[in-house]
């Protein structure tokens, strides 16, 4: 089973350089899109999980995608410009995860105070749940949310979904912790695409003991079903319960078997 924190290490020697004082990271792409009702995005290089169901993942890999190395004051400088050309309130770093390489992550932050867009850090929380400095360094910074993606709505969900261990499902769950007690704002989301509606009420009821508006701001979430994700999901055998299609129907896994196993029998 994967370790995500040392995966996140070895990722960072790959995908991080320092030169002086500034910190760079790998990107491959910068976009505009509809997120959050419209986001400038910045999709870097480089993750400490390995998600069977991950669309950016996946879809970098399969373009061979390693990105190239933006100081924090490009990547800031890219994302303001899209922002202000499409009339934009948000941005965000996306693609990989981005509290790797976390010196650069504050760094651009910091640039992005400059800009009257709200930054949204998503992240998958395991790192914020290693080091509560993290999410004490993010607090500094008054224009920002965090949207923890909770993967599974259990140990058992995690360790299926991620290849990783499910002992560190539990660094999700103390990343939403450390980030409400340094008053960061931020909310948890859940990739539901692979559990029940009893095991989603029980993450809730979680959520609820540490906090009643943190559980009160669950987002339900459900992947895309886009080429690549469904070759991925074939090949480790695993049926969602519940996800959209690239045409965004909501559809359930026996909908799912007869669109896209059918053709790959």
């Amino acid at each position: 089973m994967l370790d995500p924190i040392k995966l996140a290490k070895i990722t960072e020697k790959q995908v991080c350089r320092k030169h002086n004082d500034t910190v760079s990271r790998r990107y491959w792409r910068f976009r505009g899109g509809l997120w959050y009702g419209g986001a400038a995005t910045a999709d870097c290089v480089g993750c400490n999980m390995r998600c069977k169901f991950c669309g950016p993942l996946l879809f970098m890999l399969q373009q061979k995608a390693a990105g190239k190395f933006r100081k924090p004051s490009s990547v800031a400088n890219a994302l303001a410009s899209i922002a202000f050309k499409r009339k934009y309130k948000y941005a965000r770093i996306s693609g990989g995860e981005p509290t790797i390489c976390f010196e650069h992550l504050i760094q651009v932050i910091a640039e992005m105070q400059k800009y009257p867009f709200l930054f949204i850090v998503e992240t998958n929380g395991i790192l914020l749940g290693a080091n509560k400095k993290y999410s004490e360094i993010l607090s500094e910074f008054p224009n920002i949310h965090v949207r923890v993606s909770l993967k599974g709505t259990n140990e058992i969900e995690f360790e299926e979904l991620t290849m990783a261990s499910g002992k560190f499902y539990q660094y999700q769950i103390e990343a939403i912790k450390n980030l409400l007690d340094a008053e960061v704002s931020f909310h948890p989301a859940v990739v539901a695409s692979f559990t029940t509606k009893e095991n989603i009420l029980k993450l809730r009821q979680k959520l609820f003991d540490i906090s009643k508006e943190v559980a009160d701001s669950l987002e339900v979430e459900y992947i895309v079903l886009y080429p690549h994700v469904v070759k991925s999901l074939i090949k480790h055998k695993l049926i969602p319960t519940k996800a959209y299609t690239t045409e965004w129907h909501l559809i359930g896994s026996e909908e799912f078997k007869i669109l896209y196993l059918s053709k790959n029998q």
